[in-house]
């Protein structure tokens, strides 16, 4: 049976009250020293976010090849440290890694992440990888679906999935709503997982996932280049429909187990926004103590698009302490416009 058997997250060093980093954008960006981007700024529920960059020194308005080359330099750095704490939370080293899958889409390597954090660690030269990019907040979950299949498929195996993002190496800054909530929301980060077949203590079994499609929606959230610059569309019809297409995989995925949304004793929602977070709060019936772990991420991070669910996930496992028997449902959305679920028993 395929674990989750440790997860490790980290962050840059440098960490911003949402106060500091609006205070920051005005000073940069005379436009956004308006009511409406206040607003929208200090109603977010984000209290701090971490970037990688020094506000000592930041100088706006960075060309294509400065935040590219932040990218290139954070992620292999918050990625290393990640996948290190994972390891060391599971007692394994870098050469117990048989297959490593990397997430990202804030930014575009080749030799991609895998490539180069396998030189950077010295896993063995047999370790097989895939980089899954372009899938935005809910890129962990098809990493996940990676790994599971991989182990599955070989028993004594273990596999990586590391999620990264740099949110900072790809803002962009217009009179579009949708780019100023990008700014007030995204904030860079990672985390990594270990999955392999059980061998001690309590880790979450993969029970089964699922995915749900919509392409009617697939221009409402994303990236667009310009300029050579990456600029976010995060449209508010998504806020609209969240809550529906969150309860359609929710339902499905519980159906298949002979099982109902009373069942499930831990929610672990990705932290995509306050106002996606009520959507699916409404829809599904959740209680604010259920999305309490989703809101606390959310307030001390920010979106940090794919390694977000895993940092609420890391959060359940250390504040919850979940029991044998006990029952998590992941659920992230991302670009396609695409709802990945998955189920998860202790």
């Amino acid at each position: 049976m395929a674990h989750i058997l440790s997860i490790g997250t980290a962050n840059p060093p440098n960490r911003y009250s949402q106060r500091e980093i609006y205070d920051i954008s005005t000073r940069y960006f005379p436009s956004y020293k308006n009511a409406r981007i206040e607003k929208i700024f200090m109603g977010s529920d984000i209290d701090f976010r971490h970037f990688s960059f020094d506000s000592r020194t930041f100088v706006p308005n960075e060309s294509a090849d400065e935040l590219h080359a932040r990218f290139a330099e954070h992620s292999v750095r918050l990625g290393k440290e990640a996948i290190l704490s994972c390891l060391e939370g599971s007692g394994l080293t870098p050469a117990d890694v048989d297959f490593f899958v990397g997430v990202s889409c804030t930014g575009y390597l080749c030799p991609g992440l895998s490539a180069l954090l396998i030189k950077e660690l010295s896993m063995k030269s047999s370790v097989q990888r895939a980089d899954l990019i372009g899938m935005g907040c809910a890129g962990a979950m098809p990493g996940l679906q990676r790994a599971f299949d991989y182990v599955k498929a070989y028993p004594t195996k273990k596999a990586l999935v590391l999620t990264v993002e740099i949110c900072s190496a790809c803002y962009y800054v217009d009179d579009d709503i949708e780019t100023v909530v990008g700014n007030a929301i995204c904030g860079d980060g990672a985390a990594a997982v270990i999955v392999g077949n059980h061998t001690a203590g309590a880790t979450p079994e993969i029970v089964g996932f699922e995915t749900y499609l919509d392409p009617s929606f697939i221009h409402t959230v994303g990236f667009q280049f310009r300029g050579g610059k990456l600029r976010i569309v995060l449209s508010k019809d998504i806020r609209s429909v969240a809550g529906t297409l969150a309860a359609r995989v929710i339902d499905s995925l519980l159906e298949r187990q002979g099982m109902t949304r009373d069942d499930v004793d831990h929610w672990i929602i990705h932290s995509g926004g306050r106002k996606v977070i009520d959507s699916i709060k409404s829809a599904v019936g959740l209680t604010e103590t259920q999305l309490l772990t989703s809101r606390e991420v959310l307030r001390n991070y920010g979106n940090m698009s794919s390694p977000t669910v895993l940092f609420v996930l890391d959060r359940t496992v250390k504040d919850s302490s979940p029991r044998s028997g006990e029952t998590g449902l992941m659920l992230a959305m991302g670009p396609g416009l695409a709802v990945e679920g998955a189920l998860l028993r202790w």
